[in-house]
């Protein structure tokens, strides 16, 4: 599976936009491109399908594109990419300060607007990097290729796997990349945040914590994952 199989939603009241930005991807080799007019629509294809990255608008008719995001996110960690007439700095900071991982304005240049699509999905969409690495953290197997964690002991397949989510997937990746080394939160929220990742070192220690209930026997006292002070995490060898 590669980055061209992610499955993209568009999110824009400009029906014209909508089509060429679906053919720009096209041409890319992105077949699994959709798209919608308004919020409601895509609140409703959200609940129908899974999607890995949605390009979303900020003014709609009768709401706001930040408000849908906020709403998003409460739910979900699909990557979102604004692409906006909005080009004020205040709007590219708030649409990145609400978490976007990026923030594109109109007009744009359609191979601008390729390179960060693939950007964000070499470090958000699984299929972008393809691994067979099956490794164990103590008694439990991490199957990257799968993102899943599965527990030792006869209980049926799936009560053993654990799903882990795509920030939980990228930091476990890169922890076991870096065996026994100690990675700062910096590089750790640069990593999987991308380049506008200040703000976001409350975030890392809750997907850390999180993390920790999937691969430890006790998460509150760690034996693989250990906070190193005042430096950041390593995953114990």
């Amino acid at each position: 599976m590669e980055c061209e199989q992610a499955r993209i939603l568009i999110v824009d009241d400009n029906l014209e936009l909508c089509q060429m930005i679906e053919n720009i991807l096209a041409q890319d080799g992105f077949l699994r491109v959709s798209y919608c007019l308004s919020c409601e629509e895509a609140r409703k294809r959200l609940g129908e399908s899974l999607w890995d990255f949605i390009i979303l608008d900020v003014n709609f008719p009768g709401e706001d594109g930040f408000h849908f995001f906020k709403e998003l996110k409460e739910k979900s960690d699909i990557p979102v990419l604004f692409l906006s007439a909005r080009d004020q700095n205040e709007d590219r900071l708030t649409g990145l300060g609400l978490g976007a991982d990026d923030y594109m304005t109109k007009p744009f240049l359609p191979k601008e607007l390729l390179l960060r699509v693939r950007a964000i999905l070499r470090r958000t969409y699984r299929g972008c990097e393809k691994t067979e690495e099956k490794l164990m953290v103590g008694e439990r197997e991490v199957d990257l290729e799968a993102g899943v964690v599965r527990l030792a002991g006869d209980l049926p397949e799936k009560e053993r796997e654990i799903p882990l989510t795509n920030k939980e997937y990228h930091l476990l990746k890169l922890f076991l990349e870096n065996r026994g080394k100690i990675l700062t939160l910096d590089f750790l929220a640069e990593a999987v945040w991308g380049a506008n990742y200040y703000g976001y070192e409350n975030t890392l220690m809750v997907h850390i914590r999180k993390l920790r209930e999937k691969i430890e026997e006790n998460p509150s006292t760690p034996q693989w994952l250990i906070t190193v002070k005042g430096l950041g995490y390593r995953l114990n060898r």
